[in-house]
């Protein structure tokens, strides 16, 4: 006999799990305490509606990106303590080994590496941005840049912390993502709140955690043959077939439905099974582009070879916030520690990725501009940490901690301005500091929720994990 659950598998509803999965949060049955997550509904007026959070993985240099420190080229080949800047060395500050570390000589090996690129001032703010970044330097006035942030985590753990706001040694904890899926109600209820495109790593690959699977992002491919997993039945099934397949599900689940009258569970389950139809329909229609014009998909860079793979990512991105997917996380060179993590060859390996990413950014954000788009969606261009001041070997960096960059644009915040700083060879973020939650509380902020109010029972979240918003940037 041809058994029920594998007419479902054929007729392509595996994805039902994560439709279910969300239909169950909607429904308040993702918990047996009895107790209801939020209605969906802002707790203020909210000035963004959806977020794009653009992830380097690997460790973005600060100093060669957009937080220039000529310094560096003035003082190369000298340790710190041969410069006017050896207060940077109190131990007050945070440790220095990484900076300076004797070799088998007695020597000091690692020494000032001067900037491998130069900077130009850009926009009618002037604010100076890497010659490896001229498309995005071309909307400079668009960003709100903060050259002060700081983690904890040295290794590539941080790509977690930065997701989540807690150490990996801490546990396991929801992402940024989740909460704003756990937070908030559907905008389109034919397609998943939140997204995740590009490859991650084992130690960043959920996001709910103790919120449940349900608010783990739903990942994507950008081939429309294929978007999700579980998405296409194992043989071909005309359309008629599969509605003739939809309306006989329709009529088992209203049978039980009869008999358990009262399960709120079962409810949400048959509602499922339709947004799962529905995805089926509406996610590859997302990710085919046919209908974009040729202008728009240059933009983007997709004619080019270089940063085809991240334009159609971020062509994508733009047509889900279109749509209303609340929440897309895109991760930027995944596999081992990231791409981006350059102790060797730090001129090559930034000179590759960044014109991966250049042009594709640069066209995100002029689209969504064009398009009316960008003051409802909160762009992020963020990385795990920055790099050394000082060389690791020859012609690398190696990771750091104690001061880095990221920017904002769009969703009600300020444009063409700089906040806070690094001291004068990007050592420390010594003005306006701000720990990576305050990055997550401002983009709650910016969505109209109050972290204090998603919290649960019996899981209170440490000050730090709230962090606070960047007011100087919010407009």
């Amino acid at each position: 006999m041809y058994k029920r659950r594998r007419f479902l598998a054929d007729m392509g509803l595996g994805c039902a799990g994560l439709a279910l999965s969300e239909m169950l949060r909607r429904d308040g049955q993702s918990n047996d305490s009895g107790w209801l997550p939020p209605d969906g509904k802002s707790h203020f007026a909210a000035k963004a509606k959806s977020v794009i959070w653009l992830f380097m993985n690997g460790g973005v240099s600060h100093m060669e990106s957009f937080d220039p420190k000529p310094m560096l080229t003035k003082y190369s080949g000298k340790t710190i303590s041969e410069t006017p800047f050896a207060a940077v060395q109190d131990p007050s500050k945070l440790a220095i080994e990484r900076l300076v570390v004797p070799d088998g000589n007695g020597n000091q090996r690692n020494k000032l590496y001067p900037l491998q690129i130069g900077f130009n001032k850009h926009g009618q703010s002037g604010i100076e941005v890497s010659d490896w970044f001229p498309h995005i330097a071309h909307h400079v006035d668009k960003l709100a840049i903060v050259r002060s942030m700081w983690t904890t985590d040295s290794n590539h753990g941080a790509q977690t912390q930065f997701h989540s706001g807690r150490h990996q040694n801490d546990g396991d904890f929801p992402t940024l993502g989740a909460w704003v899926h756990y937070g908030l109600g559907s905008l389109n209820d034919n397609l998943p709140q939140f997204v995740s495109i590009g490859p991650r790593e084992y130690w960043n690959k959920r996001d709910g955690h103790y919120l449940g699977p349900a608010h783990d992002a739903v990942p994507l491919r950008i081939d429309p043959q294929n978007p999700l997993e579980f998405s296409r039945p194992e043989r071909a099934f005309s359309s008629k077939e599969q509605t003739i397949g939809k309306e006989l599900i329709q009529q088992l689940n209203a049978l039980r439905g009869v008999e358990y009258p009262g399960d709120a569970a079962l409810t949400a389950r048959v509602a499922s099974y339709e947004l799962a139809f529905r995805m089926q329909r509406s996610v590859p229609e997302v990710v085919d582009f046919s209908t974009e014009t040729e202008e728009t998909q240059k933009l983007y860079g997709i004619d080019r070879s270089h940063c085809k793979d991240f334009g159609m990512q971020l062509l994508a991105a733009r047509r889900l916030v279109e749509r209303g997917v609340r929440f897309i996380q895109i991760q930027h060179g995944a596999g081992g520690a990231g791409r981006w993590d350059a102790h060797g060859g730090l001129r090559k390996n930034h000179t590759t990725n960044a014109l991966a990413v250049d042009q594709p950014i640069a066209g995100l954000l002029d689209d969504l501009d064009r398009r009316g788009m960008l003051d409802e969606t909160l762009v992020l261009f963020a990385t795990e940490f920055g790099r050394t001041p000082g060389s690791q070997g020859s012609d690398g960096r190696d990771h750091h901690i104690f001061g880095f960059t990221v920017w904002l644009a769009g969703g009600g915040l300020k444009r063409g301005v700089v906040h806070g700083a690094t001291d004068e060879i990007g050592f420390h973020a010594v003005e306006r500091r701000h720990y990576v939650t305050d990055i997550h509380a401002t983009i709650l902020r910016q969505l109209g929720l109050d972290s204090r109010q998603l919290e649960i029972p019996g899981r209170k979240r440490l000050e730090v994990d709230h962090g606070h918003p960047i007011t100087e940037i919010i407009a």
